[in-house]
């Protein structure tokens, strides 16, 4: 993939930047280090803030989460929006909830949400990174598993401006059972049914899985478990990429290893 590719900006609406709030931030740090080989610099928001980096380039970010903040860890995808206040206002319209926010971030602001079902995202106003699904080793895929995905998608094309006619603006196909997203030509996000909103096991309930890429399936599910994390193996995969593996760091922050 050419740098200058890479390089491109989400439009509005599309996938913008993946984040973890840890409980322990070092402690996070080493266990990604040793798992994907992320590297850490200053995010510029604060000793609390980290973005991580793989072979130079942006790739997430990890937080400190606030002990007084009673949240479930957990890996948060965010999306591209104009205006915070109107994607905040749209969310409460339809019945979904603003839980944090917008708040001042740095140069923009950033709100965290959770849909009607109770997938937890979150959006952001404001200038983004060199950063986009699919590019490098950024997530290859994200992935909204919920109770109905074209009750979601109607959803999520309301509040952020899906399939409209105005420029910029993701479209939206129906494939292969699920709702794909995409920014331009390039699939960002899918969204697919099965999500289960009472069931104890948070890898059923509805919830935006994030897929980062890796080149080989088995020495990082290894480095996981030598690291403290537990691996569960998904055979047939269901998202992006080949074989896959659902990863629970010892904070508790899921997400999905795809391999080529």
């Amino acid at each position: 993939m050419k740098s200058a590719e890479r390089r491109t900006a989400p439009v509005r609406g599309a996938p913008c930047w993946v984040s973890l709030l840890a409980r322990d931030l070092e402690a996070a740090q080493e266990f990604y280090a040793a798992v994907l080989g992320w590297t850490f610099r200053p995010a510029g928001l604060g000793e609390e803030f980290v973005v991580a980096l793989a072979d130079g380039e942006p790739v997430a970010g990890i937080g400190a989460l606030a002990p007084s903040f009673q949240v479930a860890v957990a890996w948060t995808s965010y999306f591209r929006v104009d205006d915070a206040d109107d994607t905040a206002a749209r969310i409460r319209e339809r019945g979904a909830t603003v839980a944090v926010g917008p708040i001042k971030i740095g140069t923009g602001r950033a709100a965290l949400a959770a849909d009607r079902d109770g997938a937890t995202f979150g959006f952001w106003e404001g200038q983004t990174l060199a950063w986009s699904v699919g590019h490098g080793r950024a997530p290859v895929c994200l992935e909204l598993r919920t109770r109905d995905a074209f009750a979601a998608a109607i959803f999520y094309a309301e509040v952020f401006g899906w399939a409209s006619e105005e420029p910029g603006a993701c479209d939206v196909t129906y494939e292969h059972d699920q709702v794909i997203v995409r920014d331009g030509s390039r699939p960002v996000a899918a969204l697919r049914g099965g999500g289960v909103e009472a069931a104890p096991d948070p890898r059923v309930r509805p919830r935006w899985h994030v897929h980062f890429p890796v080149g080989d399936v088995d020495a990082v599910t290894a480095a996981a478990e030598a690291a403290g994390g537990t691996v569960t193996p998904e055979d047939p995969p269901t998202g992006a990429g080949g074989r896959q593996a659902v990863i629970c760091d010892p904070d508790g922050g899921l997400f999905t290893v795809s391999g080529p």
